[in-house]
């Protein structure tokens, strides 16, 4: 089971974009869905978990510009991003909680990066 970000690419500030990030092959719930960030020479930061119920939390920094959802159904998970700054520059990686079927265990699958450039 492998999880697939996508959605990444440059735009200009104050402009926007989604990520998403899928599980491969398809199946199981989300427990738990994070986004985090890691900006060159900088250390990686969370930008916004939710939760099965989809209860969502976020980082001071991206309230109110960032939104986090899922789409149970398809087991996919998304980061839309809007207002972006020069500092939202990084690589956004996805993280999941994730159980394959009732009475199973679940298990943390992490996805490969997407970078996300803000032009000035």
């Amino acid at each position: 089971v492998q999880l697939q970000a996508s959605g990444g690419g440059l735009v200009h500030a104050g402009g926007s974009l989604r990520l998403s990030c899928s599980v491969s092959p398809s199946g199981g719930s989300i427990r738990v869905g994070s986004w985090y960030r890691q900006a060159v020479g900088q250390a990686r930061e969370l930008v916004a978990t939710i939760t099965s119920d989809d209860r969502q939390d976020y980082a001071d920094f991206v309230k109110g510009r960032f939104t986090i959802s899922k789409d149970s159904a398809e087991n996919t998970m998304f980061l839309q991003l809007t207002r972006l700054t020069s500092e939202d520059t990084g690589v956004y990686t996805c993280y999941m909680l994730h159980r394959r079927g009732l009475g199973r265990p679940t298990r943390d699958l992490w996805g490969r990066g997407t970078l996300v450039t803000v032009s000035s």
